[in-house]
């Protein structure tokens, strides 16, 4: 199974800490955001996409990139992210804005992955920001066996 980790980390490297532990796990190649060639991604089974949260939703610079690729019919697809504030199921869909381009685009997403991320963003810079530490040991072990379960289910 061919994989590719498309990913932008900006401020503290969590979500490339998070994509490289992905893509080790699954023996991806893992690449930044601004090295990916959307011409590429067709040579790949399985594409993973992350980005830390922003406003309540994945870094614009990736959604623009989604909407430029072409229409990939059952492709398979997954999505990871790091964030300061916990994932609440039901109060907050971090993911909603680039599974629902990715599925536009004709993708499967087979999996989705979150976890906390230090975050200095205003106002939380004012007093040393939230998750500091995090991502961490067990954040790093729920990402490996994310990835686990996506070979398992890809095979």
């Amino acid at each position: 199974m061919r994989t590719l980790i498309i990913y932008i980390s900006i401020h503290h490297k969590n979500t490339e800490r998070i994509a490289k532990t992905i893509g080790d796990t699954l023996e991806a190649k893992t690449i930044k955001l601004y090295d990916a060639d959307v011409n590429a991604i067709s040579k790949y089974d399985l594409i993973g996409f992350g980005s830390g949260i922003y406003f309540g939703k994945h870094h614009r610079s990736l959604l623009k990139f989604v909407d430029r690729l072409p229409r990939m019919e059952r492709k398979k697809a997954f999505i990871f992210s790091t964030s300061g504030i916990m994932k609440i199921p039901y109060l907050h869909d971090f993911d909603k804005a680039l599974e629902k381009r990715l599925l536009k685009k004709g993708f499967d997403v087979v999996g989705k992955f979150s976890c906390r991320g230090w975050d200095t963003a205003i106002p939380f810079k004012l007093f040393g920001g939230i998750s500091k530490n995090r991502p961490n040991e067990k954040d790093f072990k729920k990402a490996k066996d994310f990835a686990n379960g996506l070979k398992m289910n890809m095979n």
